[in-house]
């Protein structure tokens, strides 16, 4: 956002009430400040930087963190930088030695959705920019006590 619209799909507004997300994470790329306000009109953000992202959003976020959410910690990293040939490996390798359940990633662009051994990697892929993907495309993970419970969702069109 901008350039992809002024307003989310209706299709990504609309699933995340019907999941009552209680708080959006953006894994980087958001573009423009002026996104943050649409998004936390539907609930709190939380968001890391991604290359596309300006200083100020850079400033704002960081380029890696980790959340918790009670003993479960889940790491966030755009994906575009760091050691490894693909943004998978660059986002593992982001947490390489660190505790953490789930790590989330965006930069590709491509939805991955897989348990490496007990941790879970997640690229919810983009609810605006599919690129060469067939659907655009956003992710829920419930935490249900120390469960992960992971979904993406596609929809093929970005109406707002």
């Amino acid at each position: 956002m901008p350039r992809f619209g002024k307003a989310l799909p209706a299709a990504l507004r609309d699933g995340l009430a019907e999941n009552e997300v209680e708080l959006i994470v953006h894994c980087g790329d958001i573009v423009d400040a002026m996104a943050i306000p649409i998004f936390e009109a539907l609930a709190p953000l939380e968001a890391v930087a991604g290359n596309n992202d300006p200083p100020d959003l850079v400033k704002r976020f960081g380029r890696k963190k980790i959340l918790e959410f009670g003993s479960v910690r889940i790491g966030m990293v755009h994906g575009h930088d760091g050691t490894g040939r693909s943004t998978l490996a660059r986002a593992e390798n982001a947490f390489k030695g660190e505790r953490v359940h789930a790590i989330l990633f965006g930069h590709s662009h491509v939805p991955y959705c897989q348990w490496h051994g007990e941790q879970l990697l997640f690229n919810p892929g983009s609810p605006t920019d599919r690129r060469r993907q067939p659907n655009y495309s956003y992710g829920i993970i419930r935490i249900v006590g120390k469960t992960l419970e992971p979904q993406l969702v596609y929809y093929p069109d970005k109406s707002p």
